[in-house]
């Protein structure tokens, strides 16, 4: 796995995000943020782009648990999870793998914990039909 796990959707684009959402939901994440890339780009810079959106998905257990592993953790939390139109109909929902983020600390009871998050998330990603 690379630095993401990822899958295409036929699919409109807000239904994908919807679906996402609830899925993440169901799994035990929040979203705490949600930036609409396309709006921030036309916003900040006027340029068009293709509808993109990433979530930033946190499971409050589990961030708990890392960061009593690893207080500057959160540096890197939360997991990213991003929905992105490639086409009309054609999705693209991508998660961060977190196993890939933890490799420049060196703790073993983080990287147990980011084996589970990764699971967790490709679970997400998978579930999508």
């Amino acid at each position: 796995m690379s630095y993401y796990y990822s899958k295409i959707i036929d699919d409109s684009f807000e239904n994908v995000l919807r679906k996402t959402e609830v899925a993440l939901k169901q799994e035990g994440f929040g979203i705490l943020t949600e930036i609409d890339v396309k709006e921030t780009l036309k916003k900040k810079l006027d340029v068009d782009f293709k509808k993109y959106k990433i979530l930033g998905a946190c499971n409050p257990p589990y961030a708990y648990k890392a960061l009593q592993a690893e207080d500057k953790i959160g540096t890197m939390l939360p997991c990213n999870v991003i929905v992105i139109e490639q086409s009309a109909n054609q999705i693209e929902v991508a998660a961060v793998n977190p196993i890939s983020s933890m490799q420049a600390v060196h703790n073993e009871d983080l990287l147990k914990i980011a084996e589970e998050i990764k699971d967790k998330l490709i679970g997400v990603i998978d579930s999508l039909p």
